[in-house]
């Protein structure tokens, strides 16, 4: 089995490696729209990774279903949380592989806190606008099965630096959280701050946003901007909560600084809260889908 896949689609790239099936490089005529990491080396700080059956933390590693406590293997020892879901570290098995596309699927099964079995794939695709992201969750246990979905690609705004770009948000809300835990302390308070967009230098951020508003054409739609160019994350409209992280000490970034726009179906916790959690009934499939989309440069 290949370590990774390339997809082409006239002057656009993506790679995407089989351990966790994470998207490694983007790119379109050689500039880049996502942060990159070695092909040999693990991905940093959750580059690229998905993020199932639930994305960001669920606190304390314990969920509760059918009134039956969950032990979640402790997978953010330093806070001790479970964190960013089951499937990161394991090795997704190509089931379609085309020039500009390629889908890869994972089957689980029961984990310690998941009495569930489910089969997941997720379908890589360029075309002409960028890169679109299918997920797919088919449910094999006998049970309604709980989840949520997220990714946790950095856009990289093409040529233009992170810090010279402004960062707009569909988002209408801010989920507060204990900076220690990562855990929500309350509920999410209204915040359009991010509307119509908010310069990125002197902001450092590691934030879950909700209530994110479609646009008359029906998706999502997050952005970097800058005179040098710009990158567009767009998702459908069940991706309604975005975390969105900003390190100062991306590895091999030379400023270090890099933005992780996170579109996720649910808040962080929220297999305790059950806000926006889904459900998929016994041998039923759930999908939907989020992309990435070049901006040209306006200099």
């Amino acid at each position: 089995m290949a370590d990774e896949y390339e997809i082409t689609y006239a002057g656009a790239r993506a790679v995407i490696t089989a351990t966790g099936a994470a998207l490694r490089l983007f790119e379109v005529d050689g500039v880049s729209y996502v942060e990159t990491f070695p092909a040999d080396e693990p991905a940093p700080m959750g580059s690229g990774a998905i993020l199932i059956p639930w994305p960001n933390r669920t606190a304390g590693a314990v969920w509760t279903y059918r009134g039956e406590p969950q032990h979640l293997a402790v997978s953010e020892p330093a806070r001790g949380n479970a964190s960013h879901g089951l499937v990161r570290k394991e090795t997704w098995s190509p089931t379609v592989e085309e020039d500009s596309s390629v889908t890869l699927e994972l089957t689980v099964g029961d984990r310690p806190g998941w009495p569930f079995r489910f089969r997941t794939t997720v379908t890589y695709a360029l075309d002409v606008e960028g890169l679109a992201v299918t997920h797919t969750v088919h449910n094999l246990a006998d049970h309604p099965m709980p989840f949520g979905v997220g990714a946790h690609p950095y856009p990289r705004p093409g040529r233009a630096d992170a810090d010279d770009c402004v960062l707009t948000l569909a988002a209408t809300t801010h989920l507060p959280l204990d900076p220690e835990r990562m855990a929500p302390t309350g509920a999410a308070v209204p915040d359009d701050s991010f509307a119509d967009g908010k310069p990125l230098r002197g902001t450092t951020l590691d934030d879950a946003f909700g209530g994110c508003v479609p646009g008359l054409d029906g998706l999502v739609r997050h952005s970097l901007r800058g005179r040098d160019g710009g990158v567009e994350l767009w998702a459908d409209p069940v991706f309604g909560w975005v975390q969105v992280y900003t390190p100062d000490s991306f590895p091999g970034k030379e400023s270090g600084r890099a933005v992780a726009i996170e579109p996720m179906t649910c808040p962080p916790d929220a297999l305790n809260s059950g806000i926006d959690l889904l459900e998929v009934r016994p041998r039923e499939t759930w999908s939907a889908s989020w992309g990435l989309r070049p901006i040209q440069s306006i200099s």
